[in-house]
């Protein structure tokens, strides 16, 4: 019997990749102790495929061909294990890329990567068939041209697309020719992604002037603000100690689709996104956190809704924005939901700082 069309189709760069995690980065020429190695499948459309297959969500994967050895094998049968569909495509050309991805104490990640125009152009002779019957198609920008054959046929078949823009929306081309095909565009503020909120602000009026369906903006350990239509919703994420943020972004990512494909509204969805984007940095690896554990901390997380009118920003609400005793409680639920996954908080005051609610509306 015929297997069901997956829910989620990926789109993009197949290369296994090697994860270090070491207390901070060497300087040139010397080396360090690397405290912890674990082995998974890239580049994020891999990701977010194997993710969602640890939360038993049906998911493809249409990749570059690996090179017909050792390595290209493993990954094959890798992405097998975790029930991932779609076929594997091998080649003599040249041999499976590696990826490299060095992970320190601050949160910060340095990567590796060999990505080839060599490689990236067996995209343009990919089997597209699995995107039928899918209900999300995820592509990465930085795959270049090679993904908008894909969206092409996604927006033919009437399957959303969802593209990870990261900061390629400062490139005007480049922004118009995602969000002319793409149903959701996820996006940082800047390649380091270190923008305040003018960043945030910035980068979210740019995402919807330019026709984008869903806009997200992910702000590390800030956070995420999301917009859909009139409704935009700013999540802000719990302070914890990070040991890994290798694949965070693609983490939020699976979770955000995780949400829409279950017909999550779009706070709930923000939330769980930035849930399982925090406790994915708490450890080293990409072995995910049960969406119980995911839930449970999502349902603590400050939330603000915004709204965007003549091209200006407004709050309009506060969630946790409440009396005192009552945002002492929030973050008690927290620090417990932390010691029971054994996980750290980082270090903070004990004082909670207490806002009033306010009727009138804040312009930002």
């Amino acid at each position: 019997m015929p297997k069901s069309p997956p829910e989620y189709v990926g789109f993009g760069m197949l290369t296994p990749v090697e994860i270090m995690v070491l207390e901070k980065l060497p300087r040139h020429n010397t080396g360090a102790i690397v405290t912890e190695v674990n082995e998974f499948v890239f580049d994020d459309a891999a990701i977010v495929a194997c993710l969602l297959r640890q939360w038993d969500v049906s998911a493809g994967m249409i990749g570059t061909a690996v090179g017909d050895d050792s390595r290209g094998h493993a990954l094959a049968k890798r992405l097998k294990d975790w029930g991932v569909q779609g076929k594997v495509r091998f080649t003599k050309e040249y041999k499976t890329p590696l990826e490299v991805n060095v992970s320190d104490r601050k949160g910060a990640r340095t990567y590796f990567w060999q990505r080839t125009p060599q490689i990236l152009s067996t995209l343009d002779t990919a089997d597209l068939s699995l995107i039928r019957g899918a209900k999300v198609l995820y592509v990465d920008w930085y795959d270049g041209n090679h993904v908008l054959r894909a969206m092409d046929e996604a927006n033919r078949l009437k399957v959303p697309v969802f593209v990870n823009l990261e900061h390629g929306h400062r490139y005007p081309d480049i922004l118009k020719k995602y969000a002319d095909r793409a149903t959701f565009c996820q996006a940082v503020t800047d390649a380091a992604q270190l923008g305040g909120k003018r960043a945030l602000i910035g980068t979210a009026r740019k995402l919807l002037k330019s026709g984008i369906e869903t806009a997200i903006i992910t702000l590390a350990k800030g956070g995420c603000l999301v917009a859909h239509g009139e409704e935009i919703v700013r999540v802000f994420a719990p302070k914890v100690r990070a040991v890994d943020a290798c694949g965070a972004g693609a983490t939020f990512s699976a979770g955000f689709i995780h949400g829409y494909l279950k017909g999550w509204d779009l706070e709930k969805s923000a939330r769980f996104a930035t849930a399982a984007a925090t406790l994915k940095v708490t450890r080293a690896g990409l072995q995910m956190f049960s969406t119980y554990e995911i839930q449970e901390l999502a349902q603590t997380l400050k939330v603000e809704h915004w709204a965007f009118r003549n091209n200006r920003f407004e709050i309009i609400d506060r969630i946790l924005d409440i009396p005192r005793q009552v945002a002492i409680q929030s973050q008690r639920a927290q620090r417990k939901l932390l010691r029971e996954l054994k996980l750290r908080p980082k270090h903070e005051s004990r004082s909670v700082e207490h806002h009033q609610v306010k009727a009138k509306r804040k312009t930002i």
